[in-house]
């Protein structure tokens, strides 16, 4: 097991990575103690691990409450649920809600641990490649509206994080290249080194090499930790960690939420990013084609859906970065090296849009 520590103070937290953590049992236990455990899932991932999870508890009341799976159901009316199942059952300020999923269990059981009583206890264990190098570390936690994504929430970090490698065995092809998609980025927005390791290593992560997978797990982890551990509520520099994502966001909405995973808009996000950072200057059309290269040999799409100009403008209007009407915008100025600025010419940004959205 390697471990990094989130470093905010008085509210630092670990995160475990290995593998069998689960199943071993004592770093959850470790984590949560005795008390009372509300344990959120999906109807997918509960089957196949929420008795591994409760195993590791034995001895502690546990209640669970399982969820439909999907983006489309992280909403105000699903949390919702979430809050009734917790006063219905008279748990307290200590309970410690335990969320067991990808990335929509984490931000939505987050959510709910950030309201219930001004605030409880939160311990993620992820089960997605995404959730492991993202979503689970940092503190983000949101509910989607139907204007956009992640609209409703709260920064609330976790006591810890279990990230089991063995939990990726059961994953889907398609869901690992979506999180293949943010590792991606950790490479493009902090360590060029890391960029050139995955162009090498890209086969291997496909084929689930357990080295490979725990070697992209923890630096991306490491850059994550260290940037927000700087910048937690995201003041300044913990923005870049949103590299792709605006015009990611916008893809997802347009589309309902169901037609394309998160780390797919992602993935086309970051090649949009890319090829407005060649308009600027900043990139050279060899270094977007090393960006297009590694995305379709991780089999992610480079391809936006034809939502026309005005619709990608217009969700990305709603985008929280948006200041006095400006989006504002993530940046590459070389692989490596990222900056969050509104500072463009908004003809450079029409032209973008043109060119994948029209």
């Amino acid at each position: 097991m390697q471990t990094l520590t989130v470093q905010l103070a008085d509210r630092s937290y670990p995160i475990h990575i290995g593998s069998g953590l689960l199943r071993a049992g004592d770093v959850l236990r470790a984590a949560i103690g005795r008390r009372d455990v509300l344990l959120v899932s999906n109807v997918t991932v509960a089957p196949l691990y929420a008795g591994l999870a409760k195993a590791a508890l034995r001895g502690n009341r546990i209640v669970e409450v399982t969820l439909p799976d999907g983006e489309q159901h992280k909403t105000l009316a699903t949390a919702g649920r979430v809050f009734d199942v917790l006063v219905a059952n008279r748990l307290g300020r200590d309970v410690v809600v335990l969320a067991l999923g990808g990335g929509v269990i984490g931000d939505l059981a987050g959510f709910v641990a950030a309201c219930y009583q001004r605030g409880v206890d939160l311990v993620q264990v992820p089960t997605t490649l995404l959730a492991h190098v993202d979503s689970s570390v940092g503190g983000k936690t949101a509910v989607n509206h139907p204007g956009g994504k992640n609209l409703i929430g709260a920064f609330h970090q976790p006591i810890a994080v279990v990230s089991d490698t063995e939990l990726l065995a059961s994953l889907p092809d398609r869901e690992l290249r979506s999180g293949i998609a943010e590792i991606i980025k950790y490479g493009l927005i902090r360590d060029a080194g890391f960029f050139a390791w995955l162009e090498r290593n890209v086969e291997a992560l496909l084929a689930r090499d357990p080295a490979a997978l725990r070697h992209a797990i923890y630096r991306s982890c490491e850059i994550k930790a260290e940037i927000v551990g700087r910048d937690e509520r995201e003041q300044g520099e913990r923005a870049i960690l949103n590299l792709g994502h605006t015009f990611g966001h916008a893809i997802e909405a347009a589309t309902g939420y169901v037609e394309w995973l998160h780390g797919e808009a992602v993935a086309t996000g970051l090649l949009i990013a890319a090829d407005m950072s060649r308009r600027l200057g900043r990139l050279t059309a060899e270094d977007v084609e090393r960006v297009r290269r590694l995305l379709e040999r991780a089999g992610l799409p480079a391809q936006a859906p034809r939502i026309g100009v005005d619709g990608a403008r217009g969700y990305m209007q709603i985008d929280k970065k948006v200041r006095a009407g400006r989006v504002r915008l993530v940046l590459l100025q070389r692989i490596g090296a990222a900056e969050f600025t509104g500072d463009y010419p908004d003809a450079a940004l029409t032209a973008t849009l043109e060119a994948h959205f029209a």
